[in-house]
């Protein structure tokens, strides 16, 4: 077994003065730094006093699972040889709040149209999500079901270098 570490500062910008004296006295602003990349601006859901302009964590978890599902099906096409020259996910995650205000995540939907250049590996491409989804880091670290509702296109090998 190999352990792999990941770093990340999260500072909370959010203080207009008065700290969190009271629940709308602050912002809920934050920057994301990982050292060497680009800050990620934070915030909470705008149901819950956030910024919408802002990611937030839920946004992020749901992007996380879409694109560790994405990274290990690309893999997984590629060792089974089904050529793949475009794949977009419109991911979806649902949340219950509880009445205390706590809540978790219930499921996530990915929904990856997905472009391969030999139809008669559909079905094969198909499959490769079940393997992906073993795969994936994120996937197996969530207690809740990620499903996967995969569309394809053809585009032949000459269209995709046209």
């Amino acid at each position: 077994m190999k352990n792999h570490h990941y770093q990340t500062t999260v500072i909370w910008t959010g203080n207009t003065g008065d700290g969190t004296k009271d629940y709308k006295s602050y912002e809920r602003c934050h920057d994301i730094n990982v050292e060497g990349k680009h800050v990620i601006l934070g915030s909470s859901d705008p149901n819950f006093r956030g910024d919408s302009s802002r990611y937030n964590p839920e946004d992020l978890l749901v992007a996380s699972v879409s694109s560790c599902h994405m990274l290990w099906y690309l893999h997984l096409c590629t060792t089974a040889g089904i050529v793949v020259t475009a794949y977009e996910d419109k991911a979806e995650g649902v949340m219950m709040e509880n009445k205390d205000g706590s809540g978790c995540f219930t499921v996530i939907l990915l929904t990856p149209v997905i472009t391969i250049t030999d139809s008669s590996q559909i079905e094969k491409a198909n499959e490769l999500h079940k393997e992906a989804n073993k795969m994936c880091f994120i996937a197996n670290s969530c207690n809740f079901p990620i499903l996967h509702e995969a569309q394809y296109k053809i585009e032949t090998l000459s269209q995709a270098t046209a």
